[in-house]
């Protein structure tokens, strides 16, 4: 075989002593920067004219909500408070009077429903009652599904 028809699968010829020649290999065009630097460039002038349009935009609303928000006289007439319900002013305050009459009703005798014949007790006599008393107990014939219990 002759040493041109000798070849490695790199397509490398191969010299007698059986060693690979080095061979240079390189891309046969160049990449050409220029669009990419343009598009690059147009890209920049974009996002610049963006941001100085949209800082104009902010300047031009915001001197315009100002004009429209501009009281018509100074002697106009006062606002009118919103129909009730209406939000707390004070809630602690609020708070303390609510349980204030909470306990006067736990603290104090009543009618709750007089033609019925139901009153209202303190509960501190209400429970010494029950204690006294005890909690009035189902008797098994009176259970309507007849479960033991």
């Amino acid at each position: 075989m002759t040493e041109a028809h000798r070849t490695h699968a790199t397509g490398a010829p191969s010299s007698a002593e059986g060693h690979r020649q080095p061979q240079s290999y390189h891309e046969s065009y160049a990449v050409d920067i220029r669009p990419l630097v343009l598009f690059g460039l147009g890209l920049a002038v974009l996002v610049v004219v963006s941001a100085l349009l949209m800082a104009w935009l902010f300047g031009y609303f915001g001197e315009r909500q100002v004009r429209q928000e501009a009281p018509t006289s100074l002697f106009r007439e006062e606002r009118q408070p919103p129909p009730a319900p209406r939000l707390q002013v004070d809630p602690p305050a609020d708070l303390r009077r609510l349980r204030a009459a909470e306990d006067a009703v736990l603290q104090s005798y009543g009618w709750v429903d007089r033609d019925a014949g139901i009153v209202r007790i303190p509960i501190d006599r209400a429970i010494a009652l029950l204690a006294e008393r005890g909690l009035p107990a189902r008797s098994e014939a009176a259970d309507p599904e007849g479960r033991q219990r």
